[in-house]
């Protein structure tokens, strides 16, 4: 089991969705997002469902709508918010019902929910404005669930990454931060999300929920998904290449796959009543 720290002496960047090109980034390849991204545990969907008063879902930051797909096929009726056009039309092409923007500033026309979802989104939504908002769109007792892969990867992985980066990417924030553990980058993440959610107002004490499961990747597929990650949606194509030669012979050296344990981490606060 991946247990998470309580704290964190030296905080990471405190404000990600001050970020709004890197937040906007990821639909350069909407498609390999939607292949490679890992999907949350069943676990999970179903136990969001069961503490949520009513099945009929916002999801904010759907990207592609890999969580709002599984959630629909759970039973549930699910709108997408996305602000990047390119995710939002993927997203529209798998069946899912999205509107283009920005959830901080999104119109919801009158319209409430039972539950507004966010997977591996809500660290881009301002976290006091983006609860706030959650609670106006809420129905009375509805609940709010922002949900996170938290990666933890064999320390001789993170350290073999983490030399790539800093190679190829030495000015970039990533390589600042390569070789620092998941959990501990995370925690701020979650942090600020429970933080913005008792700040707001409008909800109950947050809660957090964790499901624990591992996955094996293959070179071929470790090095599919890395286009995908925040340090890399932006940059030339030659850079893109040498990462990618270097965590690939890293792979390499390793016996050509590796494994994670994750943590999916659920913060979630029901809607105060009054």
């Amino acid at each position: 089991m991946v247990t998470l720290p309580s704290s964190q002496p030296e905080p990471a960047d405190q404000s990600p969705h001050q970020y709004r090109e890197t937040a906007e980034s990821f639909g350069v390849d909407a498609a390999r997002y939607d292949r490679t991204r890992p999907p949350y545990p069943a676990a999970m969907i179903e136990r969001i469902l069961a503490a949520t008063s009513g099945k009929e879902l916002l999801d904010v930051g759907c990207g592609t709508g890999i969580e709002a797909r599984q959630f629909r096929d759970a039973g549930a009726t699910v709108l997408g918010v996305e602000p990047d056009a390119r995710m939002a039309e993927f997203a529209r092409t798998t069946g899912i019902e999205v509107e283009t923007g920005t959830f901080e500033t999104w119109d919801p026309s009158g319209r409430t929910f039972d539950g507004v979802i966010s997977g591996t989104a809500w660290h881009w939504v301002d976290p006091v404005a983006g609860a706030a908002q959650a609670a106006r769109v809420l129905r009375p007792g509805g609940r709010l669930s922002a949900f996170w892969h938290v990666p933890q990867l064999p320390p001789e992985v993170v350290a073999s990454f983490a030399d790539a980066y800093r190679r190829w990417l030495p000015d970039s924030p990533a390589s600042l931060i390569a070789d620092r553990p998941a959990l501990e980058l995370y925690e701020t993440i979650l942090g600020n999300a429970e933080r913005g959610i008792r700040n707001s107002g409008g909800f109950e004490h947050p809660q957090r929920w964790q499901f624990d499961w591992q996955r094996t990747y293959s070179r071929a597929e470790w090095l599919d998904q890395i286009p995908t990650h925040g340090a890399l949606t932006q940059v030339d194509p030659d850079t893109l290449a040498a990462v990618s030669d270097a965590v690939g012979a890293a792979i390499d050296a390793l016996g050509g796959q590796f494994t994670i344990a994750y943590a999916t981490v659920v913060v979630t606060a029901t809607r105060a009543l009054t």
